[in-house]
């Protein structure tokens, strides 16, 4: 288990890991970076961030397709990735005990970044995350 200042910390030690930030989509607000921010600015990178995940939250088309809706505990995308030019943007959505609207953002160098091994061990820090 570990807490937020832990995990984003352990985010930046990713290849080509530029800047890592955990952000609530309803508020838009980040609730922890550490790194750069895209733009230079953690405020409007969380802020726009936020709208992307809450679209893909929200949409009907990217919702659960097992028959059964998600839960309150249960975020409806497991995560999103935007590619760039020169970067990848992975937004990893967080299970919480209480309603699931946190995800991890995690921003990679294109040339030195690993899209598959930061997916995979950002989902081990979504899972290990404790908020509280």
């Amino acid at each position: 288990m570990s807490g937020i200042d832990e995990s984003l910390l352990e985010a930046m030690r990713l290849p080509g890991a530029r800047g890592a930030s955990l952000v609530d989509w309803i508020s838009g607000l980040a609730l922890g970076t550490v790194g750069e921010a895209p733009g230079e600015d953690a405020e409007a990178a969380a802020a726009q961030a936020a709208e992307l995940a809450r679209h893909a939250a929200e949409s009907g088309i990217l919702a659960p397709a097992r028959g059964a809706p998600a839960t309150d505990k249960e975020p409806p995308v497991e995560d999103l990735i935007v590619t760039t030019a020169d970067s990848y943007h992975l937004l990893r959505f967080v299970s919480t005990p209480f309603d699931s609207t946190v995800f991890l953002h995690l921003w990679l160098d294109r040339a030195d970044g690993n899209l598959a091994l930061a997916r995979i061990r950002l989902a081990e820090l979504a899972e290990r995350l404790v908020l509280g």
